[in-house]
């Protein structure tokens, strides 16, 4: 069943579940892929197109939460991390710190990288192998520190 399928059928459910927040966050979700569609770009929506998209709309909530929080509207930020939670349940399983980590030595023994100047090297495969699974900015954190020797 791919993504479009999954949330046609979300959104029968949570219309008959009368689950306002989880019904908005499916809407918006099948506005993307509308959206996606639509742009005439002639790309077809594959896995790696969902994951991209639903990455991207978690990013958004997650700046918004931040957002929110700074500006003590902490009602909105619960709704933000009520729909991301839900956004969550369509991505890959994220990976723990700890997985990253060892993604991340795992690769850079592979290629080599030892220093800092590696970085350039390394950063690009990491984030090709753990996208989608991982945070970018964690992935680029976790690179610098491996590579400073930390």
């Amino acid at each position: 069943m791919n993504l479009k399928e999954k949330i046609n059928q979300e959104l029968k459910d949570s219309m008959k579940s009368g689950d306002k927040i989880r019904l908005e966050t499916i809407r918006s979700i099948r506005a993307l892929i509308l959206e996606f569609e639509k742009s005439g770009s002639g790309k077809e929506l594959n896995p790696e197109e969902e994951i991209k998209m639903l990455t991207s709309a978690a990013k958004k909530r997650k700046e918004s939460i931040e957002q929110f929080r700074n500006a003590n509207r902490i009602d909105l930020a619960e709704k933000e991390e009520q729909e991301l939670k839900i956004l969550e349940e369509f991505l890959p399983k994220q990976l723990s710190t700890d997985e990253i980590i060892n993604e991340v030595k795992k690769l850079a023994s592979e290629i080599g990288a030892k220093s800092k100047e590696d970085f350039p090297k390394l950063m690009p495969i990491a984030a090709k192998t753990l996208k989608g699974k991982a945070d970018g900015k964690v992935i680029k954190e976790i690179v610098e520190k491996i590579l400073s020797g930390n």
